[in-house]
């Protein structure tokens, strides 16, 4: 098929790729010209594992091409995919400017029947109101869909080309059958698609990200009880995890949740409810006790040192919200810092992937090292926030050497604290000790 995809931000490109990769012609379109360019230059803009890769193979194969022409991508293309930024307003709300600037961009280049679908994060209603935009410009047929990712940053490909599930939403038959057919070939092992109403579709987005950040912030909660009651946390989550009801997946307690998705998609649910006159108690609750966890490990190093953090050093390692990525938005290491940093520490951080992403938000306040010792070099602490491999098994021997005080916060509870406590350190993690 031909497609259009408006955006080239984190989904768009994933996207784009992965639909490119599978035989289809894709032109993947942005008005911001400076990203075009880099693309064109064969800079992906984003860290992804394999994007890279899957880009380079699918341009010189001539399937998948770069532009700002919006408006030619569109008229080509049988199907338009919209996956520009929804973020935040101050109310909590998902922006939808430029969702809706695209939609008014797409009805005017309408030259026959087009699908038009949604994979931005969208509140529940937009397919209803990008439809009503196109129409407003158009007399040519065609059908909207909501059609969401669910891609994990750091696995997108794998999640693309291997979908556990495809969902498409639309009134639309027509455009029902043409996204069907052009998702079969990703499904061939067994039907995974599961087609619907537009409004049912973008409300399965966000129940799914509101119920795995419950998961999590629920454990976080329970992690801060296990610390009172003496009571190891790592054990509790093996053991409730292993009831099948259950499962194990997103039971790991730490500093928090982060990223492009779940902390705005959370706020939007929550203002969307409001607007409905429905309280979504239990999801309010979860966007508090995130907001709290995130200044968990600066507690714990504020009391280490009974809040005297003038003139020490402290140590991070990680500020990606997650391993194999560079997406530093709503990270708990940025609020660790802050929290060292008005408390009068100094903060050294490394991270594989993330630094020039950070430098931005604290310049000169924050030092950035190159390597992962560097960081712990003349240290009184060293806080773990993102469990990059790199980091799970390090030379313990040699950073003992390097600290100052050989005081270890382990955000995500990774390491071994009877091996550490044997070696020297001061440990504690999170539902601990």
């Amino acid at each position: 098929m031909q497609l259009a995809v408006i955006g080239t931000g984190y989904v768009g490109l994933v996207a784009g790729a992965g639909f490119a990769d599978f035989g289809n012609d894709v032109a993947c379109v942005d008005v911001d010209e400076g990203k075009i360019a880099r693309l064109l230059r064969g800079e992906v803009p984003i860290y992804e594992p394999g994007l890279d890769t899957l880009i380079a193979k699918n341009t010189k194969a001539g399937r998948l091409s770069f532009s700002t022409d919006v408006a030619g991508a569109i008229r080509n293309a049988e199907v338009v995919f919209i996956a520009v930024g929804t973020p935040s307003a101050a109310d909590g709300s998902a922006d939808l400017s430029a969702v809706y600037a695209v939609a008014e961009t797409i009805g005017k280049n309408m030259n026959g029947f087009k699908v038009v679908a949604t994979k931005s994060t969208v509140p529940v209603g937009t397919a209803d109101q990008v439809e009503a935009i196109i129409a407003r410009h158009t007399t040519h047929p065609f059908g909207v869909a909501s059609n969401p990712e669910f891609l994990k940053e750091g696995d997108a490909i794998n999640d693309f080309m291997k979908p556990d599930r495809v969902v498409i939403g639309s009134n639309n038959t027509r455009a029902l059958e043409v996204l069907r057919s052009l998702y079969d070939p990703f499904v061939r092992t067994s039907d995974r698609i599961h087609a619907m109403g537009a409004r049912s579709a973008e409300l399965t987005k966000y129940a799914s990200n509101a119920l795995l950040a419950t998961r999590i912030s629920f454990m976080n909660d329970l992690a801060l009880l296990a610390e009172k009651l003496g009571a190891d946390i790592d054990r509790v989550r093996k053991a409730v995890g292993a009831d099948p009801r259950i499962g194990p997946k997103f039971l790991f307690p730490g500093p928090g949740f982060g990223g492009s998705c779940f902390p705005k998609d959370i706020s939007a649910l929550i203002h969307t409810a409001h607007a409905m006159g429905h309280d979504l108690e239990v999801v309010r609750a979860v966007e508090e006790v995130n907001k709290r966890q995130k200044h968990v490990l600066g507690s714990k190093v504020k009391q280490h040192f009974d809040g005297a953090l003038a003139g020490r050093v402290v140590g991070v390692w990680g500020l990606a919200f997650k391993p194999q990525t560079d997406d530093i938005r709503e990270s708990p290491a940025l609020t660790l810092i802050e929290d060292l940093l008005e408390a009068g520490a100094t903060v050294r951080a490394h991270d594989p992937q993330a630094i020039e992403n950070v430098r931005p938000l604290f310049g000169d306040r924050v030092t950035y090292v190159d390597t992962m010792y560097t960081a712990a070099e003349g240290a009184d602490a060293l806080a773990l926030v993102t469990e990059w491999h790199e980091y799970r098994r390090p030379d313990f021997h040699r950073i003992k050497r390097l600290m100052r005080t050989p005081s270890l916060f382990d955000g995500r509870n990774i390491w071994d604290p009877e091996d550490l406590r044997a070696l020297g350190f001061w440990y504690t993690g999170i539902g601990r000790g």
